[in-house]
């Protein structure tokens, strides 16, 4: 979804960020100043004026939604299970993992939390789903839960070492982006422009988003279609009006 190499941020919902900024008349990376936030702190970032949107696998919840706006959904996933490989035999199901010698990882300020909760499967709490991957590789949890399109970054990265098992939580996660609750132009307009996306997928033409998806998460989730954003305003895009 969002990593740095070579110095040069990649991921899907960097590509989607490059597509918001530019629609907003600042194209270029000189003009985007990127800010890495941990799970916990993309709230806090944005009633602090730190950062002006966050694009960061942010599930839109009526709890989150009392502190920030959102923009969105760009994107509907699922929770999965990461595992260490070499437990594939032991952690099939929602009952292995509440296991007492079963350690599972959540990250911290994430709706996995509420998730795992409900479901009365212990864990253990970390800075964000890197800290949980790390954890596993380096033994000290043996499973961890978060959005499956986070999940599959990480197999991408460790394919012998990692496995991602499906089981059946029974919840979607709509994916937002969020924008400071009081900038209501702001969120209009973030909104207008992912309803532009969406409209010009359903007429047949390549989007901005299809590309982000397909060369960051279609090689590992499969296909997939753009959703339709809520609560979008009736507004004009001005330069689709002008000749070019």
């Amino acid at each position: 979804m969002s990593y740095t190499e070579r110095g040069v941020r990649k991921g899907f919902d960097v590509e989607v960020g490059r597509y918001i900024a530019s629609s907003l008349g600042f194209e270029g990376e000189q003009r985007i100043e990127w800010v890495t936030l941990i799970t916990e702190e993309r709230i806090t970032a944005l009633r602090q004026g730190r950062v002006d949107i966050v694009i960061a696998s942010f599930s839109i919840t009526d709890e989150r939604a009392r502190d920030v706006s959102f923009a969105g959904p760009y994107l509907v996933t699922t929770p999965e299970v990461l595992i260490a490989a070499e437990y594939a035999d032991q952690i099939q199901t929602i009952p292995d993992l509440r296991k007492e010698e079963i350690k599972v990882c959540a990250a911290g300020g994430s709706t996995t939390e509420r998730l795992l909760t409900e479901r009365a499967i212990p864990f253990e709490e970390a800075a964000g789903p890197p800290d949980c991957r790390d954890g596993i590789l380096a033994g000290r949890y043996h499973a961890m839960v978060s959005d499956e399109t986070i999940l599959a970054g990480f197999k991408s990265q460790y394919p012998d070492q990692l496995q991602i098992v499906d089981m059946p939580f029974g919840v979607d996660e709509s994916l937002g982006i969020g924008v400071p609750l009081e900038d209501e132009h702001l969120r209009n307009l973030v909104s207008y422009f992912l309803d532009k996306s969406y409209r010009q997928s359903q007429d047949g033409r390549t989007t901005a988003w299809e590309t982000a998806y397909t060369n960051n998460l279609g090689p590992w989730l499969g296909p997939a279609e753009q959703p339709p954003p809520l609560d979008v305003p009736d507004l004009v895009d001005h330069d689709d009006k002008v000749a070019r």
